[in-house]
């Protein structure tokens, strides 16, 4: 539609819908002018007519002598029949594949995560006792088959002092020898104290040292030494020798 300014006769080309169906105050952006300014008319005689009406088809006449009146036809027009959307996916009754999801067992996830985490236990386990210290294991009550090694322990005079606060310490110290030609590995080397020498004795004292290296080259040596505060007043024997070694 065409608006005026009633003050200084601008017009100004507007849509319909800009004024709505009950009209509203407009503002000239010459003279700044306001004023309320009516809908604009409706053409009834350019309207579209409204759709023909169809009329509900009569119902057949009785058959004479029997009484049966047929059902009247279907109105397919005004029937409540849906048609099936277009944009709905297809359902296909013999696909290869059901059309839904199969259900997860949160049970059986969780029991696969278990397994896993038990093996991944297992491992660490395994690597420690093969990299470690072989007396791991023995401090949980483990026990492990050891092969005999070729190193060899050559052991130094025990050196027994008494110190200023009148306790005694005890002093232990040696060689690991490696006299084969191959790279070997150095377990731990256990301390024991008997009351009487000659290997009949019981072990009163016992106590691990933890060698600085874990292997030695071929023909190589290595020195460690250990001490101990107020040991048994009775131990008579001290014998050397490696963790897990069957000898």
């Amino acid at each position: 539609m065409i608006l005026e300014c009633p003050e200084c006769r601008t017009r100004y080309l507007v849509p319909d819908t800009a004024i709505g169906v009950e009209g509203r105050t407009v503002r000239c952006a010459n003279c700044r002018h306001s004023w309320f300014q009516e809908p604009a008319e409706l053409d009834l005689a350019a309207a579209p007519p409204p759709p023909p009406e169809i009329a509900a088809a009569a119902p057949p006449p009785p058959v004479a002598g029997t009484g049966y009146a047929p059902p009247p036809p279907v109105d397919y027009a005004s029937s409540a029949y849906d048609a099936p959307s277009q944009d709905a996916p297809a359902y296909d009754a013999f696909a290869h594949q059901p059309p839904f999801r199969a259900r997860r067992n949160p049970a059986r996830r969780w029991t696969a995560l278990a397994i896993a985490a038990g093996l991944l236990m297992l491992i660490g386990v395994g690597a420690i006792l093969w990299s470690g210290s072989p007396g791991f294991g023995s401090r949980f009550g483990l026990a492990f088959a050891s092969a005999e090694t070729p190193l060899r322990l050559r052991d130094n005079p025990i050196e027994r002092r008494e110190l200023e606060n009148g306790s005694e310490l005890f002093a232990v110290s040696g060689q690991v020898v490696n006299p084969s030609a191959s790279r070997q590995r150095v377990p731990d080397i256990l301390v024991e104290l008997k009351d009487a020498a000659g290997g009949n004795g019981r072990t009163v004292y016992s106590w691990t040292i933890t060698p600085e290296r874990r292997t030695l080259p071929p023909g190589g040596s290595l020195d460690f030494n250990s001490a101990k505060l107020d040991v048994p007043a009775n131990s008579k024997q001290l014998e050397l020798s490696f963790v897990g070694d069957a000898g």
